[in-house]
């Protein structure tokens, strides 16, 4: 993958190659699909025309889905600029997935924009790091005020954790580097990603975004 500050040229030449390598995976692929899907990676940083070259390059090809990969910009803006112009280039009855990125405001900014899938640490390494997911907010375990507070991490989630254990329990086994605290936190922000997504699935279908 091209660091950001690629030139065009070196931009250019690394483009060819992947679609190369693509070209011939997805022959391989067919010829021996054994129940898997192949998903095409476009690539091009953030010059729209190089993306625009990736998606219609892979899209005339029959890969089963479409991954935005490589470098995606400096900042959430340039982000969205490049998704929303890459995305639309893209065959319409194939899944759109974005590589390396599911932090909570990206996918909001990304599911109305078409992209279907995400995938990330970001929720087990903010847990490992103390940082618990809500709906209203996220909550820093760390603090001295979650040590005698033994409500759970939400009110309402289902998850193990929270019908389990208070956040009073997990701020002591943060502070004493317990090791079992980085699983259960874990498993409650990964309940509440799986929760988030549900949703959007809901407000898809519905016709909200």
């Amino acid at each position: 993958m091209p660091p950001y500050h690629t030139d065009l040229r070196r931009l250019k030449k690394s483009l060819d190659r992947t679609h190369r390598w693509e070209k011939r995976s997805l022959d391989a692929h067919q010829a021996n699909r054994q129940g898997q899907a192949l998903y095409a990676v476009v690539h091009g940083g953030v010059d729209l025309e190089m993306r625009s070259l990736s998606a219609q390059f892979l899209g005339q090809m029959p890969f089963d889905g479409y991954g935005i990969g490589g470098s995606v910009g400096k900042d959430r803006i340039e982000m969205e600029t490049m998704i929303a112009h890459t995305v639309p280039q893209l065959p319409e009855d194939k899944p759109v997935h974005l590589l390396g990125i599911g932090d909570i405001p990206s996918i909001e900014l990304g599911v109305p924009l078409g992209i279907d899938t995400f995938d990330s640490s970001h929720p087990t390494k903010c847990a490992r790091h103390g940082l618990l997911f809500t709906a209203q907010g996220s909550v820093r375990i760390v603090r001295s005020v979650y040590a005698t507070d033994f409500t759970p991490i939400e009110v309402g989630c289902t998850c193990y954790t929270c019908c389990t254990y208070s956040r009073a329990y997990l701020h002591h086994l943060f502070k004493a580097h317990e090791l079992t605290y980085y699983t259960l936190a874990s498993i409650h922000n990964i309940a509440f990603m799986m929760r988030l997504m549900a949703q959007y699935r809901a407000a898809i279908l519905d016709g909200k975004i």
